[in-house]
């Protein structure tokens, strides 16, 4: 019992460090799609930025994971990662050409490839303790806090008028909280895969079947969800929401999410791999109502998208750390990082070029393309209940 409840103190202390860099990054993210527009960019050039950054992050994280796995080095490698993540976003403040904002973009997404794989290893050891679905769960509600939490701090100073340089300045605040706490936790729990007190039967020179399969299923799903960058361009260009309301809708999704986390990674733990083919069919309605909608309804459709968000966090990664050997999780995390990154980048690429030419043909991709991954997902939980 004492095992276990240092192993939930311990996720509940990557959950506040994932907090405050959630708080950072999804604060500024709230505002980049919006942003680039006042710097002259086009629709296809957000969703490109979008995806690139992306795909630059997940592409990097194959061999991050692998160096982590090679060297061990899990915290020291999560703390560099977590520094360049947080570090660029005030930045922005300073950036006055749509490139030198786009590269400060990237940059972020790189130190959050950097952190991603090595940190998924240190909390998986922690979930095998507390619950896999849980674990993973619990740490992405206490993430999506951070998320509610820094588009607030953003939409505030809009509110006052200081715009949206303001706006990425006051996210140094959360930035050096989150380092702080991360240092100290490091220093608190050195070795957290001794919470994982017998290592999995499963084979670890390499990658089961299943695994890759799961891998495409979440590929489609990844294809089809609109990055909200792009969102926020469509809600500033038709005028659905004025500048200072859409931090507010991205703070609503991020709020559904935490919620949406806890309650699918709950149904995770009781019956698998289902849970993810129920929240891809519900989340599939959001792009026609974000896209094709007024207010009420694209309000309707970011809690959607919340929601598909919410379970993707945590139940995906939940099911990787069941699915190989502690040896192989940081390559295992990596790989699937970077087939997800990549099939959300030319997603992402695709919509930003559909959305130029036709919404509706955006929306017709989005809502097929992610459908189409329920019967895989149905086919990975059933070979999993009989492995």
């Amino acid at each position: 019992m004492n095992q276990k409840n240092a192993a939930l103190k311990f996720v509940i202390v990557l959950g506040v460090v994932s907090l405050c860099a959630d708080a950072t990054y999804e604060g500024a993210r709230s505002i980049t799609g919006a942003f680039l527009g006042t710097l002259g960019a086009s629709g296809t050039v957000v969703g490109l930025v979008a995806g690139l950054g992306e795909l630059i992050g997940y592409g990097l994280r194959l061999g991050i994971g692998y160096l982590s796995d090679r060297t061990r080095q899990y915290w020291s490698i999560t703390t560099l990662g977590y520094f360049i993540n947080t570090a660029v976003v005030p930045l922005l403040a300073l950036a006055g050409r749509w490139e030198v904002a786009a590269g400060l973009m990237i940059a972020e997404r790189t130190g959050k490839a950097i952190r991603t794989p090595p940190r998924d290893v240190l909390l998986s050891h922690a979930a095998m303790r507390v619950g896999r679905g849980f674990g993973f769960g619990l740490h992405e509600a206490m993430d999506q806090i951070g998320a509610v939490l820094g588009p607030l701090m953003v939409a505030a100073m809009l509110y006052f008028q200081h715009g949206y340089r303001g706006g990425f300045a006051i996210l140094v605040i959360p930035a050096v909280l989150g380092l702080g706490v991360l240092l100290v936790g490091q220093r608190i729990y050195p070795n957290p895969r001794d919470f994982e007190s017998h290592t999995a039967e499963l084979k670890a020179e390499g990658l089961p079947q299943i695994y890759w399969v799961y891998l495409g299923a979440i590929a489609l799903i990844a294809a089809g969800y609109a990055d909200f960058p792009l969102i926020a361009y469509h809600l500033q260009q038709a005028a659905i929401d004025n500048s200072s309301q859409i931090p507010l809708l991205y703070a609503l999704a991020m709020g559904v999410d935490a919620i949406a986390a806890l309650i699918f990674g709950r149904l995770f733990d009781r019956i698998g791999i289902t849970s993810l083919a129920i929240a891809a069919l519900i989340a599939s309605v959001f792009a026609p109502l974000v896209f094709l909608g007024n207010a009420p309804l694209a309000l309707a459709g970011m809690v959607l998208w919340g929601i598909g968000m919410g379970a993707q966090e945590s139940i995906m990664k939940a099911a990787v750390a069941g699915m190989v050997s502690p040896d192989r999780r940081g390559s295992a995390f990596g790989i699937f990082n970077t087939g997800y990154g990549v099939a959300w980048f030319l997603g992402s690429a695709l919509m930003g070029i559909l959305y130029d030419a036709s919404i509706s043909a955006l929306v017709t991709f989005s809502v097929v393309i992610q459908l189409a991954a329920i019967p895989v997902l149905l086919w990975v939980s059933r070979r999993a209940r009989t492995t």
